[in-house]
C-alpha cells in the first residue's frame, strides 16, 4: 500500500482513536515511559507520527517553560484532532512526512516514534533523516508500550492500508539505526514492550 492509501486509512479513523484505549490509562504509561527515558525538563523534542497527541500530552506534563515539542504526522486529520485537544504554546505542528521533514538540521535534542515505526515504508530513510535533525548525541527512540506480537496482531487484523506493517525484531530494527549512523544502547523485545534506542553519533 501507498503512502497516500495509508493517510487515507489514518484520516478515516482519527475521529476515533482516542476510543481505542483509555486515555487515563495511556496517559500514565506515558508519563512513566517518558520518565524512564530520562527526557530533560528543557529538551525540544521531535514527536515522529504524533497521532491525535497523546505523547505529545505526555511530553508537555514532563517539559518546562523552556521545553519544546515538535510534533509530526502525515495526516491532516490526525493532527487536525490534535490541535483540537492541545493548545500550549510550547507545541509546533507539522503535517510531513517523516523523510522530508521541514525542520532545519540538528534543531532536535530527542526524537521518539511512538506506535509508527511499522508504518514508514523507507525505515533507512526514515532514520538518516531523524538523524540530521538531531544534535550530535542526540537521543532517538522506537517505542511500543505494547508487545511486537501485539503490534503486529493488530495491524493485520487492520484495514488493508496497514495490514502488511510488520514491527521487525528489536535487532532488525537495531541494524538500521546503526547503518544511518546511531549507536544502539538499548533493545527491549518482550511480551510487555518494545523499545530500541540510540544516539546520534558526534561526527
Amino acid at each position: 500500500m501507498n503512502g497516500n492509501g495509508r493517510v487515507a486509512y489514518f484520516d478515516g479513523i482519527a475521529d476515533k482513536w482516542d476510543g481505542f484505549d483509555d486515555p487515563a490509562a495511556l496517559g500514565t504509561r506515558l508519563r512513566e515511559g517518558i520518565e524512564e527515558l530520562g527526557v530533560g525538563q528543557d529538551e525540544t523534542v521531535l514527536d515522529v507520527g504524533c497521532g491525535t497527541g497523546n505523547l505529545t500530552n505526555a511530553l508537555l506534563d514532563r517539559l518546562s517553560s523552556s521545553g519544546r515539542v515538535i510534533s509530526v504526522d502525515f495526516s491532516p486529520k490526525m493532527i487536525a484532532v490534535a490541535k483540537g485537544k492541545i493548545q500550549d504554546r510550547r507545541v509546533t505542528w507539522h503535517v510531513a512526512d517523516a523523510r522530508r521533514l521541514p525542520l532545519a538540521s540538528e534543531s532536535c535534542d530527542r526524537v521518539i516514534c511512538y506506535s509508527v515505526w511499522p508504518h514508514f515504508e523507507d525505515r533507512r530513510a526514515v532514520a538518516e533523516e531523524l538523524s540530521r535533525v538531531l544534535r550530535p548525541m542526540g537521543r532517538l527512540h522506537v517505542w511500543h508500550t505494547i508487545g511486537r506480537g501485539k503490534v503486529n496482531e493488530i495491524h493485520a487484523g487492520a484495514g488493508e492500508a496497514v495490514r502488511g506493517d510488520v514491527l521487525q525484531p528489536a535487532q532488525a530494527t537495531a541494524e538500521v539505526l546503526v547503518a544511518a549512523g546511531f549507536e544502539v544502547t538499548t533493545t527491549v523485545d518482550a511480551e510487555g514492550g518494545y523499545l530500541v534506542s540510540a544516539t546520534k553519533l558526534d561526527a
